[in-house]
């Protein structure tokens, strides 16, 4: 069984005049990053690993989460950053096998693309936002479409 922990970014800052890939997070995109990575540490949802687009905001975000759930620094994939489903499926494929469960930080619409094409389920994927998939397969490069089952969905405007 693997289990796949899909991120979205925090709030970053919009008008910075800076290029997007080195947009810095919002204080309070801060905030909720740290309240999500507490979330679902409090309902053990740890992955073994974390992997990340190299866009600032994004980098910013996944050290948020290992720091919180005490991981080894994220590692970075520049094909994550404006990836398609299609791109960020493949990196999926690629993920090592030998860890069960690993989460991936990464851009809309890219991240909520790739939540509907695994498991069928159209959600809105605000900043922060998490979800947890499940998958019935022992290697990654199994992973596919309508294969994964939604186990776990929140984000910090909830509850």
């Amino acid at each position: 069984m693997k289990k796949l922990l899909l991120v979205r970014h925090a709030k970053a800052e919009k008008d910075t005049g800076a290029k997007d890939f080195d947009r810095p997070l919002k204080y309070i995109g801060m905030q909720d990053a740290a309240f999500m990575a507490d979330r679902i540490r409090d309902k053990s949802i740890i992955p073994e690993l974390i992997i990340t687009s190299p866009a600032l905001r994004t980098k910013t975000t996944a050290e948020i989460f290992t720091e919180h759930l005490s991981l080894p620094q994220a590692g970075t994939k520049k094909a994550i950053y404006e990836a398609s489903e299609k791109t960020l499926l493949k990196i999926i494929n690629e993920f090592p096998d030998e860890c069960d469960f690993i989460g991936l930080v990464g851009h809309n619409p890219g991240i909520a693309y790739i939540l509907q094409y695994l498991t069928g389920e159209t959600r809105e994927v605000h900043t922060s936002t998490v979800a947890l998939i499940d998958f019935e397969i022992d290697n990654w490069a199994s992973a596919s479409k309508g294969l994964g089952k939604l186990v776990y969905y929140s984000s910090p405007n909830e509850n």
